[in-house]
C-alpha cells in the first residue's frame, strides 16, 4: 500500500488526512526505518509495508471501533514502535497517550518520534505492564487501554484491565481469529471486573489477513491482587 493508497483508504472509511497529518506519516516512516538500524524495532521497514501492516492496520481499529470520543486519556501497553496509538495519535490529536513498554530504548525513540512530529500529549512509562498496574498513578486512570501484542487474550486482559477506570474500555487488537482464546478469556474478563462489548473482525486490504477487534469494558473495581508480580500472567494465565 503506497502513501496515496493509503489516504485513500483512510478517506473511503472517513478519515481525511490533512497535509500535516499526511507530513507525519511518512517523516514517522522515515524515523521508523533510521532507528532500526541500530535497534530492532521492526521487521517490517520497505515503505508499501510499513503503511499497510503497521499505520493503516492500526487504523483500522478506528473503523471497527468507533469511539464517541476522542478527547480521551489512552494507555497503550507493549507499544513497541508506537503501535497502535501513535498512528491514532496522528489521526486524532486531541488523544492523551500513555505508552507502557519494558524496555526503555523503545521509549527513547517514541519520545524522539513525538517530538520531531510535534505530537504533544505524549507521555512514557518505562516498566512491566504488572508493575505499572499496581502504581496508584497509573491504575484505573485511564478511558481507553489497547495492546496489540501476540500474548493471549487472558494475559493480556490481567495487564491491560487494571489500568482502565470504571466505564472504560480495553481494546485488544489481534492478528488472528480464535474463538477458543476468547473462550478461554471469559473467566479472566469477569474476575478482573470487566464484561465483553463487542467482537469485530476485518481483512488487511491487499494480503486479506485476517483481524480481531475485541472490546472489553470495566464495571467494577479490578481486585487488589492483580496484575500479579512480574512474570506471572505469562505463566501461569487466570482461568476459570
Amino acid at each position: 500500500m503506497n502513501p496515496e493508497t493509503f489516504i485513500a483508504q483512510c478517506a473511503a472509511h472517513g478519515l481525511v488526512l490533512n497535509d500535516q497529518q499526511i507530513a507525519q506519516f511518512e517523516r514517522y516512516f522515515q524515523l521508523l526505518v533510521e532507528w532500526n538500524e541500530k535497534m530492532n524495532l521492526t521487521a517490517i521497514t520497505q515503505r508499501e509495508e510499513v503503511y499497510l501492516k503497521h499505520f493503516y492496520d492500526c487504523l483500522m481499529a478506528l473503523w471497527n471501533m468507533p469511539l464517541d470520543n476522542y478527547a480521551l486519556q489512552l494507555c497503550d501497553v507493549g507499544a513497541g514502535a508506537g503501535f497502535p496509538s501513535i498512528p491514532l495519535k496522528i489521526a486524532h490529536p486531541e488523544l492523551q497517550v500513555t505508552i507502557v513498554d519494558s524496555l526503555q530504548k523503545r521509549l527513547t525513540f517514541i519520545e524522539h518520534l513525538a517530538e520531531e512530529l510535534g505530537l504533544e500529549g505524549v507521555s512514557c512509562v518505562h516498566g512491566r505492564a504488572e508493575d505499572v498496574g499496581q502504581n496508584p498513578v497509573y491504575r484505573g486512570q485511564f478511558d481507553l487501554v489497547t495492546a496489540r501484542a501476540v500474548a493471549s487474550l487472558n494475559v493480556l486482559a490481567e495487564y491491560c484491565l487494571p489500568l482502565v477506570k470504571i466505564g472504560g474500555q480495553f481494546l485488544a487488537l489481534k492478528a488472528q481469529k480464535s474463538d477458543q482464546e476468547l473462550e478461554e478469556a471469559r473467566a479472566a474478563i469477569s474476575i478482573l471486573g470487566a464484561k465483553l462489548i463487542k467482537v469485530t473482525e476485518d481483512q488487511l486490504p491487499v494480503e486479506s489477513a485476517d483481524r480481531r477487534y475485541i472490546l472489553i469494558q470495566k464495571t467494577k473495581e479490578t481486585p487488589n491482587k492483580y496484575p500479579r508480580k512480574a512474570g506471572k500472567p505469562a505463566k501461569n494465565p487466570i482461568k476459570a
